[in-house]
């Protein structure tokens, strides 16, 4: 197989890289290294089936000619992190869905197989937990703009599924939920990297809000294993999957107090209110947990990397050479 990741220079795109040229794929990657890392994919260089290009999926002549040189496009390319989502909302909505629109205008010219990589945010302020992919979307105010990249991925998906109804392209729809492991950056507000951090460095853990709000972590090589099954099956195309780990379920107090104990770390958490943290009237989604029963029946879906082993994963990519904190 061919196959091009925009966003491959990304944290979950660059995993995704290494495990398709494991597998004897040639894999393009797309990048503007806006929040991706050239050193995410270094070591992929030598490998004469890979292929990568610095540029944006905005540019058509770029895109085009990449697209038509695979069979399957997994879309990673989108404005993502909770920071950069408060303080750029402009650059969130333009990248994610003029991004998507101009992939999948693109591979429909050949028919050419697209993963759009969506989110577990697009779920909103929606109380019926565990969610599922039938589940109504509940977003706040527009006047909110910590909802901008929830609905522009949401656009993604309607766009993405129009194509799919309207023009048979070949589209497979995944929503990610807290994807976490080694290489991601805790620039952007991803609370694993940065709780991790903080320990390592003795630094007081910050914990934004009440610390009650829960989620599940699910690590990357899970996520990977995931898309790449998905991309392969056929019975996949026109529908929507949950990706994520539905069996532990931890507030994010409870998360700081466990990366201190996992890092034998003496730092103080401490409690940070939203408006101080973000902006005024912030919001966040009090639970997401995952309703994976739809993957599991496709494709025998189940984690395999647990919480505790995710934690001492990351806090070894951060004290190597490569993430030295």
């Amino acid at each position: 197989m061919k196959a091009l990741i925009t966003g491959g220079a990304g944290f979950v795109g660059s995993h995704l890289a290494e495990a398709l040229i494991e597998r004897g794929d040639e894999v393009f990657v797309l990048d503007n290294l806006s929040t991706g890392s050239i050193e995410n994919i270094e070591r992929l260089k030598k490998s004469e089936r890979f292929h990568y290009t610095i540029d944006s999926v905005l540019n058509e002549p770029v895109c085009a000619e990449l697209i038509d040189r695979v069979d399957v496009v997994y879309h990673l390319a989108a404005a993502v992190g909770v920071k950069l989502i408060v303080e750029s909302p402009v650059n969130t909505i333009e990248t994610n869905v003029h991004g998507t629109e101009m992939v999948l205008k693109l591979a429909n010219k050949k028919k050419k197989k697209v993963i759009i990589a969506s989110t577990s945010e697009v779920y909103g302020k929606s109380t019926e937990v565990p969610f599922h992919e039938d589940s109504d979307l509940v977003m706040g105010p527009t006047s909110k703009g910590r909802w901008s990249y929830a609905c522009s991925k949401a656009i993604d998906e309607f766009l993405a599924l129009a194509y799919f109804k309207e023009k048979r392209l070949p589209v497979v729809i995944v929503r990610l939920f807290n994807t976490v492991g080694p290489r991601q950056t805790g620039r952007y507000g991803m609370v694993v990297p940065n709780f991790v951090k903080q320990a390592l460095l003795g630094q007081k853990i910050t914990v934004f809000g009440d610390g009650t709000q829960s989620r599940c972590f699910t690590y990357v090589s899970d996520v990977v294993g995931a898309l790449v099954k998905l991309a392969q099956n056929d019975d996949a195309v026109g529908e929507v999957y949950n990706i994520g780990n539905d069996g532990e379920e931890i507030s994010i107090l409870d998360l700081a107090k466990r990366v201190k104990e996992r890092t034998r770390s003496k730092s103080e958490i401490v409690l940070i209110p939203y408006d101080e943290a973000y902006e005024a009237g912030f919001e966040d989604m009090p639970r997401r947990v995952p309703d994976t029963s739809k993957l599991k029946k496709l494709i025998g879906y189940e984690p395999k990397v647990h919480l505790d082993e995710i934690l001492d994963n990351v806090s070894a990519y951060f004290t190597s050479d490569k993430g030295r904190v």
